[in-house]
């Protein structure tokens, strides 16, 4: 059985977000937005073959950033959305019959922490019915109010279920019941288990988890933060790094090319700084050293821009649900100076590793003349990281 997830990010959710902020799907919680969680939660599970995610029109770019690196090799080309969360569905769905499905799990990218054993109980609900969604039995005491919000009935709660995501269906039996509602110019439904029961298809009610929350308020994403980060454990890594001048006219120190009376020896563009920086990086989440993952030994990485080690040391600390705290630089050199440089070089660390320049701390030191920096004959520079990953067990 071939399994697809189809995960509807087209909305526009910025009642969750600051204005001017975003869509609520693209906002940070514990270091990854929501949709990459959301992703990331069908991508780990074994059953899941492919997911496709529909996007608003506008958020490319944003849609971009937030899945680089992710998806385990199951993600495959975006959909475009459409005026509705209805109509975004119907075209997410018309776009993974290229791939022809056996069944489609629907999930909205506003629940980031849909566990496993609920898409593994909505996989198995599947394998008998044609329709089945996590749900959960309501326990609170219900109340019909009229129009002057007064209270006209207390409503029996016995056999009402809150609906949930992900919803899962055979593929042809959605996809038909899809395209019929939208041939009548039926667009009013809140879910695609109600197309399906529209449609005479029996849905299965399986038990979800109370923590498959749904972000809608900016208290929502709040809380979801603050409980992601509350699950981390600090880790701190160093770096060193150190080169040779030889003939040339500038140097690259933190990204920034600097005028200079020679350049530094290397085989990438002798960066000290971010080699250093790399490095802290990787030792602060176990990931071996420069070295092993861009050897000198590799013709690619001759005369490469350094800033490009520093781009993959954030995405594996990113992979692993990690998020860097802050980093900081000293730079052991006689010339050139540093302080003139040091904003253009927190500003181009803080753009890769995603932090404002005042968690970039760079400083500069003299070696009093002794030693080879002391003797103007190379540059050295030392780096602290600190990340914050995902505490074992939890």
């Amino acid at each position: 059985m071939r399994i697809a997830a189809l995960i509807v990010a087209a909305g526009r959710g910025t009642r969750a977000t600051a204005q001017g902020s975003g869509p609520k799907q693209y906002a940070a919680i514990g270091g990854k937005t929501v949709l990459t969680r959301a992703i990331d939660a069908f991508a780990r599970h074994p059953e899941v073959d492919e997911i496709k995610v529909v996007i608003h029109p506008d958020d490319a770019d944003l849609y971009k950033n937030a899945t680089e690196g992710c998806g385990s090799g199951k993600l495959s080309a975006a959909a475009t959305g459409g005026a509705s969360r209805q109509a975004s569905v119907l075209r997410g769905l018309e776009a993974l019959t290229a791939s022809a499905p056996d069944v489609v799990l629907i999930h909205d990218a506003a629940r980031p922490f849909v566990s496993a054993k609920t898409i593994s109980n909505v996989i198995a609900a599947l394998r008998e019915r044609p329709a089945a969604l996590a749900a959960l039995p309501v326990t609170d005491t219900l109340k019909r109010t009229s129009g002057d919000g007064l209270v006209t009935e207390t409503v029996a709660r016995a056999g009402l279920w809150r609906a949930q995501t992900p919803q899962g269906f055979q593929f042809a039996p959605i996809l038909d019941a899809h395209r019929a509602a939208a041939a009548k110019g039926l667009d009013t439904f809140t879910d695609d288990a109600a197309i399906a029961e529209w449609a005479g298809l029996k849905v299965a009610v399986v038990e979800d988890s109370i923590g498959n929350i749904k972000i809608t308020t900016a208290e929502d994403l709040e809380l979801a933060d603050r409980q992601m980060t509350s699950a981390r454990e600090p880790r701190t890594g160093t770096g060193f790094d150190v080169h040779r001048f030889t003939d040339g006219d500038h140097v690259w120190l933190g990204g920034v090319k600097i005028p200079h009376t020679h350049k530094l020896e290397g085989h990438s563009d002798a960066d000290v700084v971010l080699h250093a920086l790399t490095d802290a990086l990787l030792g602060a989440i176990g990931d071996g050293d420069i070295g092993q993952h861009f050897p000198p030994s590799d013709p690619k990485w001759k005369g490469a821009a350094s800033r490009l080690f520093l781009e993959d040391a954030a995405r594996r600390i990113r992979e692993i649900g990690g998020q860097i705290g802050n980093v900081d630089i000293t730079v052991l050199a006689e010339a050139p100076r540093i302080g003139p440089h040091r904003p253009a070089m927190q500003q181009l660390i803080g753009d890769v590793l995603g932090l404002p320049p005042n968690r970039v701390g760079i400083k500069a030191t003299t070696m009093e003349c002794m030693g080879f920096v002391g003797r103007r004959e190379g540059i050295a520079a030392m780096a602290t990281a600190t990340v914050f990953v995902p505490a074992e067990g939890k």
